[in-house]
């Protein structure tokens, strides 16, 4: 008796191991228990599943005539599968279509593919020709996003993971591929949390971070350290963005010299083809409630809003050549900011949108891209802050969630990295001045604004 006790007591004990491992450790529960049960699933089911789910083909004659030898039925061909090998999330397959089959039925099929595996999600992308790669997903990856304890810089500089998808890969922000990017999301809807990862990778880099920040610079204003510009009101925006106009040209004229250097140089027409030694530090400019920014309340404040969008799209449509980039944020983007809003939403060719309060905010930012994405933005729930649709201009798109980060974090990266703070003399005039941290004290002229933003 004793000793069964014992054994009904390890077990209680295991199981309760095994519960406490799947809550904390997802991705340990996954390794020890998940892959097992799932893979075995799938290779037990395979060929049923694909038959149910219409994903087979006839046999071929000679299986047919083979079948007919010893008296039997030739069963439908499913396509042909890789191992189940595990991932980080999941498990992922390589299919190949036979003849006849298009991708689309496979796409199609994918939430039966869950149902009938038991799986969270499964993802299904063409390769190749012919060719195609399942991805199971086994739990949940937004509920708990952490950052990526290594990431290796692949893509080089300017490439930074801001957000994990929902298929277990990383939402990557290439500047150097997706030049200008416009953010979108309401009160409590985790932007700002999106913004601060992408202000605190950008820290850790050779970059001149500029801020444009109407509310008083209550956003932006804790990085400050980090900060080469910044501006907190619509007049020194606009005297902002003449000054960066004025950069703008100056590195055209730099680039322009190669042509007339002589037949040994190497012609290029942007700021990543010059040499090192001569190549301009990139420019992030991170432009925070826009809306704030283009607000007019008189005929002057129009015309002033109207030459700002005019500056900013002249930036948006020449920028990518010289190495200044536009991160534009807001809780809405429309009409309001005057008749060149769709000219520079149309630059703005990364996407992300968080939830929003109006079904023409999703519109605005993703119908372009794709109906079934602003339809996805508008179905984020209240309670998952931080979940977003991001997409480009070729019509892709996935849910992503980035990791939180408090401000107080992200802050604290900015201190750490004031030391990179790159040397750009056009800018000197806007450079925000931080508080003498090494005083112990700072004085009240010095001080940085240090509110906590009204949005999340």
């Amino acid at each position: 008796m004793t000793d069964t006790v014992w054994a009904l007591a390890l077990c209680l004990v295991a199981l309760v191991a095994l519960l406490v491992v799947r809550r904390r450790l997802p991705v340990a529960f996954w390794w020890l228990v998940g892959y097992p049960l799932v893979a075995l699933r799938v290779l037990a089911t395979y060929r049923a599943t694909m038959d149910a789910c219409g994903l087979t083909v006839p046999a071929s004659a000679v299986r047919r005539a083979t079948a007919r030898l010893v008296g039997r039925e030739a069963a439908p061909v499913p396509p042909r599968r890789s191992l189940p090998l595990p991932t980080g999330s999941g498990l992922v397959m390589r299919l190949r279509m036979a003849t006849g089959q298009a991708p689309e039925d496979f796409i199609a099929s994918a939430d039966r593919l869950r149902h009938a595996w038991a799986a969270h999600a499964v993802h299904i992308r063409p390769t190749k020709p012919g060719r195609l790669e399942l991805r199971l997903i086994g739990w949940d990856v937004l509920a708990d996003v952490r950052h990526p304890r290594r990431w290796r810089q692949d893509g080089g500089p300017l490439s930074l993971p801001l957000a994990l998808r929902e298929d277990g890969h990383w939402y990557v922000r290439d500047f150097r591929t997706v030049p200008h990017e416009l953010i979108l999301g309401a009160t409590q809807s985790g932007k700002s949390v999106y913004l601060r990862n992408l202000v605190c990778g950008l820290a850790r880099q050779p970059v001149v971070l500029v801020g444009i920040d109407c509310k008083w610079g209550v956003e932006l204003a804790p990085f400050a350290p980090r900060l080469s510009a910044l501006a907190d009101t619509p007049d020194r925006a606009n005297e902002l963005l003449d000054a960066l106009l004025e950069e703008m040209e100056a590195r055209f004229r730099l680039i322009g010299l190669t042509s007339v250097a002589g037949t040994d140089a190497v012609l290029t027409s942007d700021v990543w083809g010059l040499l090192d030694k001569v190549r301009p530090v990139p420019v992030v400019v991170v432009v925070d409630e826009v809306a704030e920014l283009f607000l007019a309340a008189s005929r002057d404040d129009e015309k002033r809003r109207d030459a700002m969008v005019t500056k900013l799209i002249r930036i948006a449509q020449l920028g990518r050549a010289a190495g200044i980039y536009l991160e534009v944020c807001g809780q809405r983007f429309g009409s309001e900011l005057g008749k060149g809003a769709t000219m520079l939403r149309a630059q703005l060719t990364g996407r992300v949108c968080h939830r929003v309060n109006d079904e023409s905010s999703a519109n605005m930012a993703l119908a372009d891209i794709s109906p079934e994405a602003a339809s996805a933005a508008t179905s984020i729930p209240a309670e998952r802050p931080g979940v977003a649709i991001v997409g480009d201009s070729s019509g892709g798109w996935s849910r992503a969630r980035s990791p939180h980060l408090t401000l107080d974090e992200a802050a604290a990266v900015c201190r750490a990295t004031s030391a990179l703070v790159p040397d750009l003399p056009g800018l000197d005039s806007f450079r925000p001045v931080a508080a003498d941290e090494s005083a112990g004290v700072a004085t009240p002229a010095a001080a940085v604004p240090t509110a906590r933003p009204v949005t999340e």
